[in-house]
């Protein structure tokens, strides 16, 4: 490993402790304004308060998961999880956009009964708490706004926290609209915006996290792009059995089999370093593992078909049983 990558472990680390602490404070004033929002929502009969407060309870589990998350993501690899447990964030990120979807389901449910016969609503606590609200919510979100771009497990969090910011403008926005116009027939058409904009944050997640589950290839990188770099590398007469996924979204790694000339074992690696070189600088691969022949059995197989390897391994055992 180069040293570059080697040095990278002590940031990370200490990055993941700077993020668990502010995902601990947002912890901390979002279950203590849970609490104050569903009594406000009680007392003024607000589907648009209680639905924000259902949905920052959904933030204080999601903020707990992802900061339980990032302090397993520290542990060092092992003899059984040699890629060290950075998967764990990008679970919590499929639990958190699940819940949010949901969530979302159960909002359109009620905004349905509430819109067949419409509650009144005292929109001067609607619009009191919502103020609150939007401010707590904002100072929460901005506290891990940081490093979310690139971290699907924060994103997730990120997300609870900004539809919270959108969903208590338009409280208040409903709650004087109400006040106005006496029409409360407004508070669940507020909520269904909410549930709406919850469906599709969530969605993106969600798509995301089960594309790195099933190790799909990064979406902003192109393959023939990078064969075409790759060949441009001196001593690389071709490519093929080339995989690559991301083990979370900010870690990206790949394998490939590089076709050469008969080259002794130091004109290998210095073909091997530049390759390296030119991935992690040109598509953020990080690891790349590649396997040097001057021999290509499959030559014009890019891609690995491993049913075959199955099949074939089948084969061998059947002949050896013989």
């Amino acid at each position: 490993m180069k040293p570059s990558q080697t040095n990278t472990h002590p940031h990370l680390r200490d990055a993941a402790q700077r993020s668990a602490t502010r995902l601990s404070i947002s912890l901390f004033l979002t279950l203590a304004f849970v609490v104050v929002e569903a009594l406000a929502g009680i007392y003024a009969n607000s589907l648009a308060l209680l639905t924000d407060a259902a949905h920052n309870l959904t933030d204080v589990i999601a903020l707990a998961l992802s900061w339980v998350a990032i302090r397993l993501t520290t542990r060092p690899a092992n003899e059984r999880k040699t890629y060290g447990y950075h998967r764990v964030g990008i679970l919590v990120a499929l639990i958190n956009s699940t819940t949010l979807v949901l969530i979302s389901l159960g909002i359109f449910y009620e905004a349905w009964h509430r819109f067949v016969s419409p509650p009144e609503v005292q929109s001067g606590i609607l619009i009191g708490v919502g103020l609150v609200a939007v401010v707590i919510n904002l100072v929460t979100a901005l506290l891990i706004h940081r490093g979310s771009e690139h971290d699907l497990n924060l994103r997730s969090a990120f997300v609870h926290l900004m539809g919270d910011v959108l969903s208590t403008v338009g409280a208040v926005i409903a709650g004087i609209l109400i006040y106005f116009t006496g029409a409360n027939w407004l508070d669940p058409l507020v909520s269904v915006l909410i549930g709406v904009l919850i469906l599709y944050n969530a969605w993106g997640i969600l798509r995301d996290a089960v594309d790195i589950l099933l190790e799909a290839k990064p979406r902003d990188i192109d393959s023939t792009k990078l064969v075409e770099d790759m060949l441009e590398v001196d001593g690389v007469l071709g490519v093929h059995d080339l995989h690559i996924w991301s083990i979370t979204q900010g870690m990206r790694t790949m394998s490939a089999h590089i076709l050469t000339d008969d080259l002794s074992i130091s004109e290998g690696a210095g073909i091997q370093r530049e390759i390296n070189e030119m991935v992690h600088h040109r598509y953020n691969i990080a690891h790349a593992t590649l396997q040097l022949e001057c021999v290509d059995c499959f030559p014009d197989s890019l891609y690995c078909n491993l049913d075959d390897h199955v099949h074939l391994d089948e084969e061998h055992a059947s002949i050896s049983s013989r």
